[in-house]
């Protein structure tokens, strides 16, 4: 049975306000009595809760953090760095997934609300969505790009330069580019950094637009790459997921990877290493990303003087089995 604040009161001979104004801090408690509640509290082995908690302080030290899609293994890289950042200042999270769904998304923000949460992280395709707009609360937007708003995000635009300038270095001429959800910032900035590099190399290109970067649709849209551009010899993939996709329909219709067909991703999940051949991909730094997050986050809950509050994080190439290793003769 769950020991109350009730409970407590009984024990120590006190009123139940006197015990919220011991757990709380909160007004003055004589130290005899404060002694009781402290004691009584002990023996009970009772453990306030936040949300009730916050009720008498407005101060809940709850924190919102809302992911797109957990089954990517990516999202759980960025919620180990919020939550390894949060608690180190004492801070708990409460978590929810939104499938891509708006409407999932706004219900996650209501239920925040009425958990009295400090302030939010979120990774939402709608940054633009009215329920941000409205909320009293700091909000922290991680993995998505809001100029209006605090943000923490990869450098995209370069990671799409980097991945165009790598396989072009490695012999690939017909390229492909997986270009991701159009309304997400971040996805459209790989993409654009991709074109722009091919196109000052003169090489044609092609482009296969996605709609998310789930698990479920990947599989069709590398069934179609290769359906609609069988000549393909380079991809650029919009995330890793959709990168270990069409290295399983290349392998499946009998393309050679790295030899026939190259092969660049974007993130760096931890699957990528134990593929075989491992996946060459862009490094998106989760983990930090998220630290940075939680730091950002705290620090508008707290009215600490913020710098700078759009933090963009470097990217970087790792090179395995997927690209071929650049020829240094002549």
């Amino acid at each position: 049975m769950t020991t109350t604040i009730k409970d407590v009161a009984n024990l120590a001979g006190v009123s139940v306000a006197t015990v919220s104004r011991v757990i709380n801090d909160r007004g003055y408690v004589h130290a005899d009595t404060r002694k009781k509640v402290e004691d009584a509290v002990k023996a009970l082995n009772f453990s306030p809760n936040e949300v009730a908690r916050s009720l008498y302080t407005r101060k809940s030290k709850l924190i919102g953090l809302l992911l797109p899609d957990i089954a990517n293994p990516y999202f759980p890289q960025l919620a180990r760095g919020v939550e390894d950042g949060m608690q180190e200042q004492d801070f708990r999270l409460i978590f929810g997934n939104s499938d891509e769904d708006e409407r999932k998304e706004q219900d996650y923000i209501q239920t925040f609300i009425q958990n009295n949460v400090m302030g939010v992280i979120s990774s939402t395709n709608y940054p633009h969505s009215p329920i941000y707009e409205n909320l009293k609360i700091p909000v922290v937007f991680l993995d998505r790009t809001s100029l209006d708003s605090p943000s923490v995000y990869a450098d995209g635009r370069e990671g799409g330069r980097l991945a165009a300038r790598e396989i072009i270095k490695r012999g690939s001429c017909r390229i492909t580019v997986m270009q991701g959800p159009s309304h997400i910032r971040p996805a459209q900035d790989r993409f654009e950094g991709a074109i722009e590099i091919i196109r000052d190399a003169g090489l044609d290109y092609r482009v296969i637009q996605t709609t998310s970067f789930s698990f479920n649709e990947a599989g069709l849209w590398a069934e179609e790459l290769f359906s609609k551009h069988s000549d393909t010899d380079g991809v650029i993939a919009s995330n890793d997921i959709a990168a270990m996709a069409v290295l399983h329909e290349a392998l499946r219709i009998g393309r050679k990877v790295p030899d026939d067909v190259q092969i660049i991703g974007f993130d760096d999940i931890p699957m990528s290493s134990i593929l075989s051949p491992g996946l060459s991909t862009i490094r998106q730094p989760a983990y930090e990303m998220g630290r940075k997050a939680a730091g950002l986050l705290i620090g508008l809950v707290e009215q600490a003087p913020i710098e700078n509050k759009n933090i963009q994080l470097p990217v970087e190439f790792i090179e395995r089995g997927t690209t071929r290793k650049v020829s240094t003769n002549g």
